[in-house]
């Protein structure tokens, strides 16, 4: 019995360090091309603020899972967060081991691909990079 215990956690283990948000090969190309022109998430251009706070995340992932749901609601949301927190959740108090770097990476890749979406697609983000001078391609 002991031994199906420690086989159900290392797979859960196994699921939510796989589950992390990524950005495509895209997203990232056009990172590059603004943090070439000094454009990053700590340095944006104009009135972009980011969505979601990695401290903030990953502190409210010592509570079991909240930092999670903290990811699937607001502006930027990622709604596969929220099973992930229910699985932080019932893994709880072991799930702060990997829910709390996993949330603050997570929080990271959001803003990334949030400040892509302002300067891609909305307007006032658009004005601010012609502005600067600067063009992302498609």
């Amino acid at each position: 019995m002991k031994i199906r215990k420690i086989e159900i956690v290392c797979f859960a283990l196994c699921l939510l360090t796989c589950g992390c948000t990524h950005l495509t090969r895209q997203e990232e190309m056009q990172l590059q091309q603004l943090k070439g022109y000094g454009v990053t998430i700590d340095r944006p251009i104009g009135s972009f603020e980011p969505p979601a706070s990695p401290a903030g995340a990953a502190a409210l992932n010592i509570l079991p899972g909240i930092g999670n749901f903290y990811l699937a609601a607001g502006n930027g949301a990622d709604s596969s967060h929220t099973l992930y927190g229910v699985l932080n959740f019932l893994l709880w108090p072991l799930s702060v081991l990997w829910g709390v770097p996993e949330a603050a990476v997570d929080a990271n890749t959001i803003n990334k691909r949030e400040m892509l979406y302002y300067y891609q697609y909305d307007p006032q983000g658009k004005v601010e990079l012609n502005r600067a001078g600067i063009r992302l391609y498609r």
